[in-house]
């Protein structure tokens, strides 16, 4: 005699799914409130707060450069190598660009590996301020829903501005300020299109790379093809 597959007896099941929901809502609710960042420039980020801990495991003076430049006074030639570099569809997008998830997606399955992030500038962001490097799934979720209420509450114009003033540009060196100041020597204003593009280029590694010396084949070959879509996108004659 053939044994029936046995049923899913409603009332755990129900107790399962309301768990679920339970759990969806307290995750949700964890997220952090971006409202303040319309009128308040963050004092630090978690990103700035790893580094200092990390330097005080070493037994090292956790110093840090942090300084605000407002997105009027930081070169426009700067702003556009970074959107070029890291989010050419910055504009178009609501904070995930999900055609760039799936081919990163489709990079990882292939490899059998975490190693393409695909993150936007919006998502970027919402990782520096809130969250940390892991490639851990939940916080690439967090990541996301993260980045969703920053487009919902502020501007583009006000996300590139804060991105630019948290970003990692070496070694405690955090923001458009802080970087021009210690690579060039310049206020961020001044950045020329080379100097901005080596800048763009050395944030994918910026504790390796050192824009104002870029020796190495790998940084020299990305700040010309940086230079070169400028080019093409108009931002430069």
């Amino acid at each position: 005699m053939r044994r029936r597959p046995p049923r899913l007896n409603g009332l755990p099941f129900a107790a399962l799914a309301a768990a679920a929901l339970i759990s969806s809502v307290f995750y949700l609710s964890a997220l952090p409130d971006v409202d303040y960042l319309r009128r308040e420039n963050p004092r630090t980020t978690s990103y700035i707060e790893l580094y200092k801990e990390r330097q005080r495991s070493k037994g090292k003076e956790a110093a840090v450069l942090l300084a605000w430049a407002p997105i009027d006074r930081i070169s426009p030639h700067l702003r556009h190598a970074v959107l070029i570099a890291e989010d050419d569809m910055f504009y178009l997008h609501h904070g995930v660009d999900w055609d760039s998830v799936k081919e990163a997606a489709d990079y990882d399955w292939r490899k059998g590996r975490l190693s393409r992030g695909a993150s936007t500038i919006t998502q970027q962001l919402a990782r520096n301020l809130y969250l940390s490097p892991s490639k851990n799934p939940l916080r690439k979720l967090k990541e996301i829903l993260i980045a969703w209420r920053l487009e919902k509450a502020l501007s583009k114009r006000r996300i590139l501005e804060l991105y630019l003033n948290v970003v990692e540009w070496g070694p405690g060196i955090y923001g458009a300020g802080p970087a021009s100041r210690a690579y060039f020597q310049e206020d961020p204003s001044e950045i020329t299109p080379e100097e901005g593009a080596a800048l763009a280029a050395a944030l994918p590694n910026p504790r390796k790379l050192n824009p104002s010396r870029p020796a190495g084949r790998k940084l020299l070959r990305r700040r010309e093809v940086i230079l070169d879509r400028m080019r093409k996108a108009g931002y430069l004659l």
